[in-house]
């Protein structure tokens, strides 16, 4: 079945060549003008993917992300200006899952799109043609993560996470005591083809941390070993 694309940029020529891209590669795609109207036409018609400029009138990105997700994890793309670095790492604290630069390649963003796909399938427990079976529940302590379902509980209260920060907890609680270098985790989850920076990563931690937390204040188990990278903590 076609995957639908939101596509969210108030400017027309971006909207025409990206739908017209996206068309050709089979999938579905619906565009917005702004924030304000992208807001109502989701929440009739959701997609499966939505890719979102910052900077738009009536209602920018951010304010349409922190709308959208109070009620969905979709997946979410950030379209930001070549020097938005603030924006970028406000936007992944957010929730977003994925941002690439203005200008850019278009065949760069399919793949970014097509990456973001596969991790959110993997999350709605969708395996790819030939895949093997899905993975047992990872159990460490209170902790339960169930990759099938791309459910995570902690002392079984259901904490809610994107399909990055899903990943992330997963390489690190699947070897608990084991450090993950920024880098190792960025591969992890971005795949080694893509280029973020790794303050990226520290970005999802705090996320991670905080969604805990707000189910438990004293959740701990997420280490920084300053220089090093993270690690979950041994029970």
């Amino acid at each position: 079945m076609s995957k639908t694309i939101a596509l969210v940029d108030d400017d027309r020529n971006i909207l025409t060549s990206v739908s017209i891209l996206l068309e050709s590669e089979g999938f579905k795609v619906t565009t917005y003008n702004d924030g304000a109207e992208a807001l109502d036409g989701l929440e009739r018609a959701p997609a499966d993917l939505a890719v979102l400029d910052i900077k738009m009138p009536r209602m920018d990105g951010m304010e349409l992300l922190q709308r959208l997700r109070k009620d969905t994890d979709m997946p979410v793309i950030f379209l930001t200006s070549k020097d938005d670095e603030v924006d970028e790492l406000l936007g992944l604290r957010m929730g977003a899952d994925d941002y690439i630069k203005k200008p850019f390649s278009q065949r760069l963003l399919i793949e970014r799109i097509r990456s973001v796909l596969r991790r959110a399938d993997a999350r709605a427990g969708l395996p790819e043609a030939g895949a093997e079976a899905a993975p047992d529940a990872i159990k460490r302590g209170e902790l339960v993560i169930d990759p099938a379902r791309h459910m995570v509980t902690w002392k079984g209260e259901s904490v809610d996470l994107t399909v990055t920060e899903f990943l992330i907890l997963q390489a690190l609680a699947q070897r608990p005591g084991h450090v993950k270098s920024r880098d190792q985790l960025i591969d992890i989850a971005y795949g080694e083809s893509i280029y973020v920076d790794d303050r990226t990563i520290d970005s999802h931690i705090k996320r991670l941390r905080k969604k805990f937390r707000a189910v438990d204040t004293d959740f701990s188990q997420i280490e920084t070993l300053y220089g090093v990278g993270y690690r979950y903590k041994e029970a």
